[in-house]
């Protein structure tokens, strides 16, 4: 019997129930309590923005909480990796995105359940060693020769809008109109997500980059320092979040983005650094 369940374990709900009936059927031995609550079980996959590990980590406890077999397991990486992975027939059920370019696109090929929606917000802000080792003062030193910066990919929201932001400074002419230029010139690497970007910048293998100002968490801040960007020239990140049309888990992926949009998630994101969105559940 042992082995059986084992089998019965790794199957889908409504897969393992007929095949317990089936069991029933033939003389198997009646089920335990124990082995008819891990028939209950059920795994949500959640795909979501490297920004949002703490945030989402929390509402996946939450939730799990709140629906005892119930268990939340997250996929966190750049956005334009978790799309393509989606697209490739990944097992998903909810995306959440840093920006809505990705979300079109899974929007347009079909693979949206219903609407996505706007649950939080961001902006960015360049973050530099503690050490400085390139005296970075203000954001005009980031084309400095010499400066090794570092920035997500343009296909990464991160690095999108990275590159949004130094094309906004060049229009002030405290900067100059070829700011962008040089400052990209001393591009050293470019990473998949903005953990990676955080990361080299913690380490010092970076003088310079552009993070979320969520990813400045308190851990992060005894490594870096911040130069904030001008308002004029900043942006605002906007995450959007569905459930995906192929989700095998759909009333739990349902209830996680409920929760997620609910003033109880948007709590969360305002502690975890984030912008609330303002009747988000609306």
């Amino acid at each position: 019997m042992n082995g059986i369940m084992k089998v019965l374990s790794g199957l889908r709900a409504p897969t393992t129930i007929g095949v317990l009936l089936l069991l029933a059927g033939t003389g198997a031995p009646p089920l335990t309590a124990r082995s008819a609550a891990a028939a209950q079980h059920q795994t949500l996959w959640v795909f979501a923005a490297a920004s949002l590990s703490d945030a989402f980590t929390e509402i996946a406890h939450r939730l799990e909480g709140q629906q005892p077999g119930l268990d939340v397991r997250i996929n966190f990486a750049g956005s334009q990796q978790l799309a393509a992975q989606i697209e490739q027939g990944a097992a998903a059920d909810v995306f959440a995105s840093a920006d809505d370019r990705w979300m079109a696109n899974l929007r347009d090929r079909g693979f949206l359940a219903g609407d996505s929606k706007v649950f939080a917000r961001n902006r960015l802000v360049v973050i530099i060693p503690k050490t400085n080792p390139a005296r970075i003062r203000r954001l005009q030193d980031l084309a400095h020769g010499g400066v090794k910066l570092v920035l997500g990919t343009d296909a990464v929201p991160v690095g999108h809008y990275s590159r949004t932001v130094l094309q906004n400074l060049a229009r002030d002419p405290a900067f100059g109109a070829d700011f962008a230029t040089r400052a990209l010139r001393n591009l050293v690497s470019e990473e998949e997500n903005v953990k990676s970007v955080v990361a080299k910048v913690r380490l010092g293998e970076a003088d310079a980059g552009m993070a979320y100002r969520s990813d400045v968490t308190p851990a992060v801040s005894r490594y870096v320092l911040i130069l904030e960007i001008p308002e004029a020239a900043n942006v605002v990140a906007s995450y959007p979040i569905a459930t995906l049309k192929g989700a095998t888990a759909r009333e739990a992926g349902d209830a996680f983005v409920a929760l997620v949009l609910s003033p109880e998630g948007q709590g969360v994101f305002e502690h975890s650094g984030l912008l609330p969105v303002a009747n988000a559940a609306r």
